[in-house]
């Protein structure tokens, strides 16, 4: 049986994956997280018994594939960091290549970014996409992306190791901390709460990847012949702004305004910057066999369902 080490494994997509190793059933995972007493509780109550261990222990176990998800997935959050970003990207990182570079038969999947690729996205990223970054003009909304940046690089840079990029560019599942500040969490506030979304018209694009589908890009990962890449993650379809807001009004009953984009309601966190196409039309995971069996739209439909508490075909308000 496999042995897998996960960093960061309090995170939420890392807890969902966990979850979806143990179905599956032919994985001993180990689990390293900061609170070792919260991680035991949290698997406790999910009928789980894996090995939970602090970072100061990393290194001591033995394993086959080392899954680094060690990061900020709050825009709220990294806008709150600012700098110090870039030294925990680093930290954990580095935590993981120096081992690695012990034990170079191990596979190692670092959580990355659709952000690595800028701050822009004016339209969705490819396979000849350029990272671009502001070098003159640098912002804190940069740091997020140059973090993830500077990773890939020195992964790139140690190409004898078997060492893969997940480009991440929106994930939902049903264990999402509604106080989080995004798009989607802001939508089902509202529904929750019964009150009024407050958006503005400017054009959006996302691809929300689903835990099933995410789960089963790692699989592929870990299955294929090692290699030293990155891949964008993508579900079966994205979705534009008017599409979600009309699906979630005629699903779950949401309420919502529209304003000009010149007159952005307040409280609207923009972390990492303004990015109106930000989804990936890079479909290079498919060499490795991966097929997402959730659109955008139905993946955020079944758990949205489940966080709601609802049937997601009802029509709340017509």
């Amino acid at each position: 049986m496999e042995r897998i080490a996960i960093l960061g494994a309090s995170s939420q997509i890392a807890k969902d994956l966990i979850q979806s190793l143990a179905r599956e059933g032919c994985s001993e995972l180990l689990l390293y997280v900061r609170d070792v007493a919260a991680a035991q509780r949290w698997q406790q109550s999910r009928g789980l018994d894996f090995a939970v261990l602090d970072y100061a222990d990393y290194g001591r176990e033995p394993h086959d594939a080392v899954l680094n998800f060690v990061g900020v997935g709050d825009p709220q959050r990294a806008a709150q960091m600012g700098g110090a970003i870039f030294g925990i990207t680093q930290q954990y990182d580095d935590l993981a290549l120096e081992q690695l570079k012990l034990h170079p038969q191990r596979r190692y999947i670092f959580l990355s970014s659709g952000a690595a690729y800028g701050p822009t996205f004016t339209q969705p990223a490819g396979p000849d996409t350029r990272a671009s970054i502001a070098l003159n003009a640098v912002t804190p909304q940069d740091y997020y992306a140059m973090a993830k940046l500077h990773a890939e690089c020195k992964h790139r840079a140690l190409p004898e190791l078997a060492i893969t990029d997940l480009r991440v560019f929106n994930y939902f599942s049903r264990t999402q901390d509604l106080g989080a500040r995004f798009f989607i969490t802001d939508i089902l506030r509202a529904i929750r709460d019964d009150t009024v979304l407050q958006t503005t018209d400017g054009q959006m694009v996302r691809d929300y990847l689903h835990p099933q589908d995410f789960h089963q890009l790692v699989r592929r990962v870990l299955d294929a012949p090692p290699q030293n890449r990155a891949f964008d993650c993508y579900s079966a379809a994205p979705v534009e702004k008017q599409e979600l807001l009309t699906a979630m009004q005629q699903r779950f009953g949401l309420r919502y305004e529209v304003a000009a984009s010149t007159q952005a309601p307040a409280g609207i966190v923009n972390a990492t910057g303004a990015k109106p196409f930000y989804y990936s039309l890079n479909r290079q995971a498919a060499e490795l066999g991966y097929q997402p069996a959730y659109s955008s739209i139905d993946g955020i439909a079944v758990e949205s369902a489940i966080i709601l508490g609802r049937d997601a075909t009802q029509q709340d308000h017509g």
